[in-house]
């Protein structure tokens, strides 16, 4: 059993994330191998704050243990957690274009089918199953200019595998969508609710951004995952190079040591005014890098919703 764990918690690299194509397998070895590496202490709240375990004791019930967890290691725990509420889980997923942007450079393997897009929807399935184990009921706004889509927030099994098969299904296309089109799932996005936007919010104009400020309400957390690559941190390009926006088809056939200084500054600058654009809304925001393993994205979120709480 010991090695199921280990293979569990070697999906989180994405070279290997990459290969897999089966979502709700994946959702649940990524899940699982995630919960094991989670400190044994107590965790209170709703949502993806999700709960802990601990050893079995004399006089706990019997339907509080995890009998998978009992299978992988021969011992008993039980879930241990203190909930205020159910409440509604968001996923929101920013399917423009630009989701379709891949480090490419200097790859020892092939990664061509891993990028943003495949990267979001494999960390909201993640997700999704940890909110579904708790009892919380998920929903998922799929941002396409050319294919929006929405599915209500439901519990249960059953409209879990809808929100992954969905998920599965989203392929990139346009740009981000007007503002005025969201304006009927924005309402139901109001309610005890808290809301996952994950996106490279690169956008030629604030509709992003203006959607998210009026998401975060009393009774609403937002959360913006910017998402990013190596390729994008690093710059790692030599000689003449053509760079073409993945949204506009603009291209621009550059010198990449020329370049490499005033796009480093100009990225630097787009991300301080980012930050500082979602904080003056009150919304929680982390950066979450695609070449690295997705578990340290899932610690990312976990803290980001303790703090925000």
């Amino acid at each position: 059993m010991a090695n199921t764990t280990s293979q569990s918690l070697n999906l989180l690299n994405p070279s290997a994330l990459a290969r897999i194509k089966d979502l709700p397998l994946l959702a649940k070895c990524l899940a699982q191998g995630f919960l094991q590496g989670v400190q044994h202490s107590i965790q209170k709240g709703t949502g993806v704050e999700f709960s802990q375990y601990r050893s079995y004791e004399p006089g706990d019930a019997l339907s509080k243990i995890d009998w998978k967890l009992y299978a992988r290691s021969d011992k008993y725990f039980v879930r241990e957690a203190q909930r205020e509420s159910n409440i509604n889980v968001w996923l929101v997923i920013d399917s423009s274009n630009s989701m379709l942007q891949q480090s490419v450079h200097n790859k020892a393997d092939d990664l061509s089918s891993w990028h943003k897009l495949d990267y979001a929807r494999t960390l909201l399935a993640t997700l999704s199953y940890l909110a579904q184990q708790q009892g919380d009921a998920i929903g998922l706004l799929n941002l396409s200019q050319d294919n929006p889509q929405f599915l209500p927030a439901h519990n249960g099994a059953q409209h879990w595998r809808k929100v992954l098969l969905a998920l599965a299904r989203i392929k990139a296309g346009g740009t981000f969508p007007a503002a005025q089109t969201l304006l009927k799932p924005l309402a139901r996005l109001q309610d005890n609710a808290l809301v996952i936007v994950v996106s490279d919010f690169y956008q030629h104009n604030q509709d992003i951004l203006a959607f998210m400020r009026k998401l975060n309400g009393s009774k609403t957390e937002v959360m913006a995952i910017q998402l990013e690559s190596d390729d994008e941190v690093l710059f790692p390009y030599e000689g003449l190079i053509r760079f073409e926006d993945l949204e506009s088809h603009q291209s621009r056939l550059l010198w990449a040591k020329d370049a490499k200084r005033d796009y480093l500054a100009a990225r630097a600058e787009f991300n301080h005014v980012l930050a500082s654009q979602l904080n003056q809304a009150q919304i929680g925001h982390t950066i979450a890098n695609i070449d690295k393993p997705l578990d340290a994205t899932l610690h990312q979120i976990l803290s980001l919703r303790r703090r925000l709480r």
